[in-house]
């Protein structure tokens, strides 16, 4: 066992994971890093950290950092992800992994290279609702799965100004993440519509007009087809982010609304449930961070860890494991290649809306 120095890069939601690399076993929480000084040191302050960087090429050049979790502007990601990389650090990355095919290609590229891990922080395929279904599934409960379904709305008005008029779809790892990694099959191909018009003033940053998309999906080697729909600004809906699996002995809804139970479908028979926390595969050190965020005060949250109930109490898990993977010399889960292939659906579902619903395929470096 061997502790990893941990640089952590940006410190809103990035703040949220200190506390849990300062109690896990694997991890010394070495640095921080954040262009604002001001905040880099309160932040620095706060949780007594005194390696701190308002530089990030800075950060890189220090021997004794051996990963980045990077949790920047998601314009930022793929850039920093390859220097990382390139630089000899192991990256874990906020979601999406990047914002263009070709990014994501360079970061599969750069990490075969190097030979270093990457992981993109993925929320969903580690809350509490993916585990219940994943145990499910693997006891055979489920039965065969037939069909699997996600959708991820969210008002983003209010947000940092690089989100207003965001296709909706470049935004699509949260809905795509869980039903790749249940059914344990990349996607192979898209096709997607949008539906409505935002507003006009949004509209112009991107180019993308539409309020709702709506995405098919196929799977390699599979005969089991998936649908994400999103939406970002100018449709009225309680945020959820949400997944569905239809299988042949039992059938997963997500609630409708927050506070209700999902339901568990026998037959024809609906049930409601609850999902218990998955703590106890953690570390006694960082079972905590399942149930509340970094600061006690709801107020102090960052904005992503209230809007989303907490992240389905994913967080600590996230962070076993990419530290256990480190420790184990193991692909973590997701890697960047299924990283790339959860990214790219959304990334090539917006072209196939704009250009009418045209069936558009992964690439190969997805596989």
């Amino acid at each position: 066992m061997k502790k990893m120095n941990i640089a952590i890069v940006g410190l809103g939601f990035g703040a949220e994971f200190i506390p849990i690399y300062q109690k896990h076993p694997l991890a010394n929480m070495y640095a921080i890093c954040q262009r604002d000084k001001t905040k880099l040191n309160a932040i620095g302050d706060a949780f007594h950290i005194d390696k701190r960087f308002s530089d990030y090429d800075e950060l890189l050049k220090d021997p004794n950092i051996d990963a980045v979790h990077i949790n920047t502007p998601i314009q930022s990601h793929a850039e920093q992800t390859i220097k990382a990389l390139n630089a000899g650090k192991h990256v874990a990355c906020t979601v999406p992994m990047a914002t263009t095919v070709e990014e994501c290609k360079q970061i599969v590229e750069a990490a075969q290279k190097s030979g270093k891990t990457y992981m993109m922080m993925e929320t969903v395929v580690y809350s509490r609702e993916y585990l219940f279904v994943k145990e499910l599934f693997t006891k055979g409960e489920l039965g065969k799965i037939q069909f699997v379904r996600a959708s991820h709305q969210q008002e983003m008005a209010g947000w940092p100004g690089y989100w207003e008029g965001l296709p909706p779809m470049h935004y699509a790892t949260h809905c795509v993440g869980p039903i790749v990694g249940l059914i344990g099959k990349e996607a192979s191909a898209v096709s997607c519509v949008g539906s409505g018009r935002i507003d006009e003033n949004l509209i112009i940053k991107y180019n993308s007009p539409f309020a709702v998309e709506s995405c098919h999906i196929q799977f390699r080697n599979s005969d089991i087809a998936g649908e994400v729909t999103r939406s970002l600004f100018n449709t009225a809906r309680q945020y959820r982010e949400s997944f569905d699996v239809y299988g042949s002995k039992k059938s997963f809804e997500w609630a409708q609304v927050e506070n209700e139970q999902p339901v568990i479908h026998v037959g024809e028979t609906p049930e409601r449930v609850t999902i218990p926390d998955y703590a106890y595969l953690l570390p006694k050190e960082i079972q905590s961070f399942t149930t509340k965020g970094v600061y006690d005060e709801e107020s102090n949250q960052h904005l992503s860890f209230i809007q989303g109930a907490g992240h389905g109490g994913s967080h600590p898990h996230l962070v076993n494991e990419f530290l256990n993977a480190l420790n184990e010399n193991r692909a973590p889960f997701p890697n960047a290649k299924q990283s790339a292939n959860i990214t790219c659906v959304g990334i090539l579902a917006h072209e196939s809306a704009m250009q009418g619903g045209i069936k558009i395929a992964l690439p190969d470096f997805t596989f």
